[in-house]
């Protein structure tokens, strides 16, 4: 196993660079056969949804989905009895021929994931509940207090440590934003400082033990809260020597078009910024349809991957080590703050953020194309009703449209064309870089 060299500070701060793209490189694991993190490639998994007691519907759900992409599963065990049944499950797997590495989902019960890890290659648990039940009765704790009840839930997790160490299981440590617990909330509140720190505690137990086949995430329904505490986690463990691979997710994304664009935007952002190293779209669908998802979104990074490492092994010494922030002082990661911007007409300023379509490439003499981009044609009427998704700005490249345009849908063209227009009212030009100098 190759365990990448940390320095304490990255040149982003959460990243290796906030310009380019780079891979921050993290400590392989091994789930199974199929390695996890390091450069190796961004792995695809997913969720079943089926009753865990029903061995068969789980096996062809399971194989559904390894057909799709997925190359970790996992099945939830909530109580000791779903976690025996793993072994089931394995078992008529293997038997079928699929070898796909199995994670066991464990919330509460100590004993259900001292169970599992035995039976999968890897176990994932949430801080914010092992081996508690979610109370909400005592948010006021005294450091004493505090110290005492993390004693108390390191007895009951060190046994897990010591079985994963024993039979080679990984363990995810996943916080989750909804379910911190009183501990973490009395003292960090419902934020991304508190999320890490949640995920924080634990890691520290499992290098205490020697224990480091470890995966983090740092899942939330609200993609600014998830990226916020993503790149606060990865600055939090760099300055502690700690380079563990990231599973990105956001919770519960939705189905359709909503879930898929939700996902593509807390998951897009952070592997942008160069961060993680396996990833579930989460969508409220039959999740075979989740991997051809998740995979659409790692392909990108497939190839600018491979040029990063490179890229990253040839000035490691210089680039990942930060000598001076002063450069992003003025910004914060882990908070949202509007840039502030000079209004021109309409953009800018306070005013929304504005949205333009292309419409270049569209059937520019049937003005009931429109309604794709919010505007309904009635030909009764001869008139357009804006849908509560209208868009504010029109792209037409070098075409020019055979009827009226909306009268509060702008135009945009490129420049040569728009100067040969007769009537630029409502319309706009684009220019190339050299066309704005000239």
């Amino acid at each position: 196993m190759e365990n990448i060299s940390v320095n304490h500070g990255l040149a982003g701060g959460y990243c290796n660079s906030l310009t380019t793209y780079s891979r921050f490189l993290t400590r392989e694991v091994n789930i199974g056969d199929i390695a996890l993190g390091g450069h190796n490639p961004i792995r695809i998994q997913s969720m079943t949804t089926t009753d865990t007691m029903d061995t068969i519907g789980t096996v062809e759900q399971t194989i559904r989905m390894v057909e799709s992409g997925s190359e970790y599963v996992r099945i939830t065990a909530p109580s000791i009895k779903e976690a025996e049944n793993l072994a089931n499950i394995k078992k008529e797997l293997r038997f079928r021929g699929y070898n796909v590495p199995l994670i066991a989902d464990i919330h509460f019960t100590p004993n259900a994931a001292e169970m599992a890890a035995r039976i999968v290659e890897k176990v994932r648990v949430n801080p914010g509940n092992y081996a508690d039940k979610k109370k909400f009765e005592n948010l006021e704790y005294t450091q004493d207090a505090y110290t005492a009840e993390l004693e108390r839930i390191n007895k009951k997790f060190i046994p897990l440590i010591k079985i994963c160490k024993e039979y080679g299981t990984a363990m995810r440590i996943g916080t989750n934003h909804g379910s911190l617990s009183d501990r973490i909330m009395s003292h960090y509140g419902d934020t991304p400082r508190g999320m890490v720190e949640s995920a924080m505690e634990f890691i520290r137990m499992c290098e205490a033990e020697n224990y480091y086949n470890l995966v983090i995430s740092m899942k939330a329904s609200n993609t600014q809260v998830m990226v916020q505490a993503y790149r606060l986690l990865v600055e939090t463990m760099v300055k502690e020597g700690m380079n563990y691979p990231l599973h990105l997710g956001v919770t519960e994304a939705g189905d359709g078009e909503d879930g898929r664009i939700k996902s593509a935007v807390g998951i897009g952002t952070l592997l942008e910024d160069g961060l993680g190293d396996t990833i579930r779209v989460s969508l409220t669908e039959d999740p075979e349809f989740e991997a051809p998802v998740a995979k659409a979104l790692a392909d990108r990074y497939s190839s600018r991957s491979q040029e990063s490492d490179a890229r990253s092994q040839e000035t490691e010494s210089t680039s990942s080590i930060l000598h001076d922030t002063s450069y992003i002082k003025t910004y914060s990661p882990y908070a949202y703050s509007r840039r502030i911007t000079e209004a021109v007409q309409h953009i800018g300023g306070h005013h929304h953020p504005l949205v333009m379509i292309d419409v270049s490439k569209e059937n520019l003499k049937d003005p009931y194309f429109l309604s794709s981009v919010g505007y309904n044609y009635s030909a009764g009427l001869d008139k357009y009703n804006l849908a509560d998704q209208a868009c504010d700005l029109a792209f037409l490249g070098d075409n020019l449209p055979s009827f009226s345009f909306p009268g509060n849908l702008k135009q945009v063209y490129n420049y040569n064309t728009w100067l040969g227009l007769k009537d630029k009212n409502n319309c706009h030009p684009l220019f190339t870089l050299d066309e704005f100098n000239s």
